[in-house]
């Protein structure tokens, strides 16, 4: 039992899904959900992103991502703009509203990283973040390389190269 307890893989998981209970809790609280909350920090780090670009990083369907947008724009945090060179491609741009949230969204994130890592001192922190950072590298190469028919470990090899 042990060993399940310190299997690297599920303590991954475990850690996340908490981390998302936590972080719904903490968006309910505030009358909106945890979706709406990553949409509106993706949107104050990459303004003017396009409703799919947004559905692709939160890795949603775009009707999903479309209803959630619908949702911030009836409460006046979110604006669609045309895109000018494409007619049919939507841009999103965070309005005054959302900053307040925005604000709180930053505060509450800041209360659940000191909660998760009471305890842990700074040189722990950053190895592991510089972990997590490497892993998360990892996978997304493996999975680029996966979509274009190439193998991961050759790559990898031409990276180093």
């Amino acid at each position: 039992m042990n060993e399940f307890h310190r299997d690297l893989l599920f303590l991954l998981n475990d850690v996340a899904r908490l981390l998302r209970v936590e972080a719904d809790k903490r968006a309910r609280l505030h009358g909106m959900t945890r979706a709406q909350w990553a949409i509106l920090i993706r949107l104050d780090r990459q303004p003017g992103i396009s409703q799919k670009e947004l559905s692709e990083l939160l890795e949603v369907e775009p009707i999903t991502v479309a209803r959630l947008i619908d949702r911030l724009e009836a409460r006046g945090m979110v604006e669609r703009r045309p895109d000018p060179r494409d007619r049919r491609i939507w841009r999103l741009h965070l309005l005054r509203p959302a900053r307040d949230v925005l604000h709180e969204i930053d505060e509450q994130r800041a209360d659940m990283t000191r909660i998760v890592t009471a305890g842990i001192d700074d040189d722990s922190i950053e190895i592991m973040t510089e972990t997590l950072v490497r892993m998360k590298s990892t996978l997304t190469q493996e999975a680029h390389a996966s979509r274009r028919g190439a193998d991961p470990a050759e790559t990898e090899a031409r990276e180093v190269v």
